[in-house]
């Protein structure tokens, strides 16, 4: 494993549902790999699932009919998916859920804790706001619910909102999700150039793949 730190690049849309549990299984892979020596964080970087969504999203059955042909075949998927989830010990709630928000603004709180915090403070707001809508069915198209979200997180008070309020790390955020738009989906495990995890693997092959890109890097 190198000495110096290295940062992983992941890709994902918060409001992607294997996102959350390829974070799961990233976060189990990352602490095997701490307990060999390896030092690694993580970069979040935007992708958006549905960039023409309006900013103040749409309703989420609507929404799935739209996607999948039938409220029907969205909730057979939202169960398939809530108990993969529950392997991983996350709570999937998707009745709770009524709105399919815009994602940006989340990925712009997500930025800024990564400014004010670094990596450990982004990964707080990343797991909070997955928590949030998945979970818990708050809209993270809301300003509102992002600010507290940010707040109880650990960001300085009012920095979230006051962000939220304008325009702030909104062009770039865009700009850098249109780029990862050829990775084709999420999540995503960027090395370098190199794209060493596809889609939300289970934590010993995220491991094994990291490890052995690590050791090419080397």
């Amino acid at each position: 494993m190198p000495e110096e730190g290295t940062t992983l690049l992941v890709v994902v849309d918060t409001v992607c549902p294997w996102c959350w549990v390829g974070k799961r299984r990233l976060d189990a892979a990352l602490a095997v790999l701490a307990g060999e020596g390896a030092r690694l964080a993580r970069q979040w970087h935007p992708f958006q699932l549905n960039p023409a969504m309006p900013p103040g999203g749409m309703p989420r059955a609507e929404y799935r009919a739209r996607k999948f042909g039938s409220v029907e075949r969205g909730r057979a998927l939202d169960a398939r998916l809530a108990a993969e989830g529950a392997k991983d010990g996350l709570p999937f709630d998707f009745e709770r859920i009524e709105r399919t928000p815009n994602s940006l603004d989340s990925h712009r709180l997500i930025r800024l804790a990564a400014r004010e915090g670094g990596p450990a403070l982004a990964d707080a707001v990343a797991e909070a706001v997955f928590a949030a809508y998945f979970a818990e069915g708050r809209d993270i198209g809301d300003p509102a619910v992002l600010a507290a979200i940010g707040d109880a997180a650990g960001l300085p008070p009012g920095r979230a909102a006051a962000m939220l309020a304008g325009d702030e790390g909104a062009a770039e955020v865009a700009e850098d999700a249109a780029r990862a738009a050829g990775l084709g989906g999420v999540p995503a495990v960027v090395l370098g150039r190199q794209v060493i995890v596809s889609g939300a693997e289970q934590s010993e092959a995220m491991a094994a793949a990291i490890r052995a890109a690590l050791r090419e890097a080397a």
